[in-house]
């Protein structure tokens, strides 16, 4: 899937023209290289650790309800390229349909849809959800260069479309799988903060600042803060 979300926009590029200085700066040579080893180490890494859970986590998601396992998404990444992003199926099949209905539960600020109690979600699903287990398979995404281990969360494209330019800064880095975003609340987060997080790590990012967050991430996980 290579269509840009922003080819009818004029380009990602004259999107954030005006307010992307201090934020598009040449990433060095080196930053990238070892970037990069440690998305594939991590990658395998985190597949291997996973292998002695799949055969469970596929029997709970197979005895709870019929359908797939798995549940692919298109999210927008890196300068607004599209790819489907992978993800343990923790809703009911019918769950993109009903989101509609569901608009007047809507927790989330700005261009964002949370419900705490979504009524689509799946008891096995619940459990994943509050685990982080159902993003494993986005280790796939992360051996396909699609995202990284660091980097903002990826977002679907009708929510990216109400994007200020400002916001559309996040865009600048790969999506990942931890963020600031992730080690500081979450879904307890308004979009606002959210965003402003995002940018921060857009702005500030390198290797010793990303090993902080990725430092950060298994205590957020455990501790489950705003996972829902």
């Amino acid at each position: 899937m290579k269509e840009n979300f922003y080819e009818e926009q004029g380009g990602y590029d004259a999107f954030i023209a005006a307010v992307r200085e201090d934020y598009d700066r040449p990433e060095k040579v080196v930053y990238r290289v070892v970037k990069r080893a440690v998305d594939m180490v991590g990658a395998f890494g985190g597949l291997l650790l996973l292998l002695p859970l799949l055969p469970f986590i596929v029997a709970m998601i197979k005895l709870e309800s019929s359908g797939p396992v798995l549940f692919g998404q298109v999210r927008v990444g890196r300068r607004g390229q599209l790819f489907r992003c992978l993800k343990f199926r923790s809703m009911s099949l019918d769950a993109e349909h009903r989101k509609l209905e569901l608009e007047h539960l809507n927790e989330a600020t700005g261009a964002a849809f949370k419900i705490k109690d979504d009524p689509r979600i799946t008891g096995v699903g619940r459990f994943l959800r509050r685990s982080s287990l159902d993003e494993f398979p986005q280790l796939w995404n992360v051996l396909r260069g699609e995202m990284s281990v660091v980097g903002p969360r990826p977002q679907i494209p009708s929510e990216v479309a109400e994007y200020t330019p400002e916001q559309a800064r996040r865009l600048l880095a790969k999506p990942g799988l931890t963020c600031l975003w992730q080690v500081s609340g979450r879904s307890h987060l308004d979009f606002e903060e959210w965003m402003e997080l995002d940018q921060e790590y857009v702005r500030k990012r390198g290797l010793a600042y990303e090993v902080g967050i990725i430092l950060r991430t298994l205590p957020a996980v455990i501790d489950r803060k705003g996972a829902y």
